[in-house]
């Protein structure tokens, strides 16, 4: 699924987590960005390559926006630090670490970690395995599971259109949140 679609669900999802338990703005907003996370940390190598290389900015757009098999050239240390920043965010497992050790020194996982977690489950079924299938087990694997490619011009639609329609219950049905 794309970055902006990833936000909008979990933001979505604490909207309606609000109605029934008190979530600070600073956990919302956390939840928020660690949805969006896993899209954006694996371009840290190439923004470095950009910075402090021979890298650039065209480099990072066309990384970006690529599909399989037309990927543009980079260092392989550039493109094995994506590569396996990709996986490590993607990863049950390593997702499922982090919320135990956050449970084991906070008492709770809280509500922020949720975020991460949504971009997991939402990648698994939205990426085929002609289009970047998610690693969900990495490390013990890198095979994936083969959903509906997100990019798919009916899927695409069909995602946006339901986000509308959430978006218009959630306006429709509102209860202030608790404090």
């Amino acid at each position: 699924m794309d970055i902006l679609a990833h936000t909008l669900w979990a933001g979505a999802g604490i909207a309606l987590a609000r109605r029934r338990w008190p979530i600070s703005r600073g956990a919302a907003t956390l939840a928020i960005a660690l949805a969006a996370l896993p899209d954006v940390m694996h371009l840290v190598p190439l923004a470095a390559w950009w910075a402090f290389g021979d890298g650039s900015l065209e480099a990072i757009r066309a990384y970006a926006i690529a599909v399989p098999n037309e990927e543009p050239s980079l260092p392989r240390a550039v493109s094995l630090a994506s590569h396996h920043l990709h996986c490590i965010l993607h990863s049950a497992p390593v997702a499922l670490a982090v919320t135990l050790l956050a449970w084991a020194v906070r008492g709770t996982p809280g509500i922020a970690l949720a975020g991460w977690w949504s971009h997991i489950v939402i990648d698994v079924f939205t990426h085929s395995a002609d289009y970047y299938a998610v690693p969900v087990l990495y490390p013990f694997t890198y095979r994936g599971f083969d959903g509906i490619a997100w990019n798919t011009p009916w899927f695409l639609a069909a995602n946006y259109a339901a986000l509308g329609a959430v978006a218009l219950g959630l306006w429709r049905w509102r209860r202030p949140a608790p404090p």
